[in-house]
C-alpha cells in the first residue's frame, strides 16, 4: 500500500470523530438527562483508560520480563507520559484559572470538552500509528480492519467530546465543534503517516501514557459534574451503558481482525 493511501485510510478513521458532534448543540435537556448524557460519556472515557492504559502496560511489562536491559527506559516512559498527561493539565486550568479551592470551581463545558478532545487526539495518534505501520508492513487486509474498527471507536469518542457541552446555556459554534473534531481526530491521520515512515515501541507508549494522564484529569472533572446533575443511580446506569457500548465497538474490532 502506498504512502498516500495508508494517510486517506487514516484520515477516514479519524474524520468519524465529527459524527458524534452534532450532540453538543442539544438543547431543552432536563437535567437529569443531561447527567445521564454525562455519565455515558463518562463511560466511554473509562473504557478508553482501561483500553490505553492495557496497551500501553504491555511493552513495559515485555521489557522487564525479556533479557533486553530496556525496562528502565520504557517504565520512565510510562510515567512521565502519565505525568505529562494528567499533570500539564492541571497546571493548564491552573495557570487558567488561578488558584481555586478543591470543589468550589468546574471548568467551562467546552474548556471540559477541548480537554477531552487532547487526550481522545493523543489516543487516536497512537491508533494512527497502528494503522501506518500496518500498512507499511504490507498487511493491506489487517490495515483496513484497523480503519472500520476505528472509525466505528471515533464516533463514540465524538459524543464523549460533544456530551460535557450540553450543559452550557449557549450552543457551541460548528467552528467550535469542527475545531474540538480536529483536535481529537486529526492526530489519527498524523499518526498514520509518523507510522508509516517508522516504527518506535517507545513512541507508541509515550503517546499512550500522555493520552492516559489527560484522561485522569478529565474523568475526575467528569465525575465532579456527573454528582451534581443527577442522582447515583442515575450516574451509575448512564456509566454502565457508555462503558458497554465502547465495550462492544472494541469487541467488534477484535472480532473482525
Amino acid at each position: 500500500m502506498s504512502q498516500a493511501a495508508a494517510i486517506a485510510l487514516g484520515a477516514i478513521a479519524g474524520a468519524t470523530i465529527f459524527l458524534g458532534l452534532p450532540v453538543a448543540r442539544m438543547r431543552g435537556l432536563p437535567t437529569a438527562v443531561q447527567g445521564v448524557l454525562n455519565a455515558f460519556a463518562t463511560g466511554i472515557l473509562v473504557f478508553l483508560l482501561w483500553d490505553i492504559l492495557s496497551h500501553a502496560s504491555g511493552p513495559v511489562e515485555a521489557s522487564l520480563t525479556s533479557r533486553v536491559t530496556s525496562f528502565p527506559l520504557m517504565a520512565g516512559v510510562f510515567a512521565m507520559g502519565i505525568a505529562a498527561g494528567l499533570l500539564g493539565l492541571v497546571y493548564f486550568n491552573r495557570a487558567l484559572f488561578g488558584r481555586l479551592r478543591h470543589g468550589a470551581h468546574a471548568p467551562a463545558p467546552r474548556n471540559l470538552a477541548m480537554a477531552i478532545a487532547t487526550g481522545l487526539g493523543l489516543h487516536n495518534l497512537s491508533e494512527g500509528l497502528a494503522i501506518g505501520q500496518s500498512a507499511r508492513a504490507g498487511a493491506i487486509a489487517f490495515a483496513g480492519v484497523l480503519v472500520v474498527g476505528f472509525a466505528l471507536h471515533n464516533i463514540t469518542e465524538g459524543f464523549g467530546i460533544a456530551a460535557p457541552m450540553t450543559t452550557d446555556p449557549k450552543p457551541a459554534s460548528w467552528g467550535f465543534l469542527g475545531l474540538a473534531g480536529l483536535i481529537g481526530g486529526g492526530p489519527t491521520f498524523i499518526g498514520t503517516w509518523i507510522g508509516y515512515l517508522a516504527s518506535s515501541t517507545y513512541l507508541s507508549v509515550a503517546f499512550l501514557a500522555v493520552a492516559a494522564g489527560a484522561l485522569l484529569y478529565v474523568l475526575n472533572e467528569l465525575f465532579h459534574i456527573g454528582r451534581r446533575l443527577c442522582s447515583p443511580p442515575q450516574f451509575a446506569w448512564g456509566l454502565l451503558a457508555g462503558f458497554l457500548t465502547a465495550f462492544a465497538t472494541d469487541l467488534l474490532l477484535t472480532a473482525v481482525s
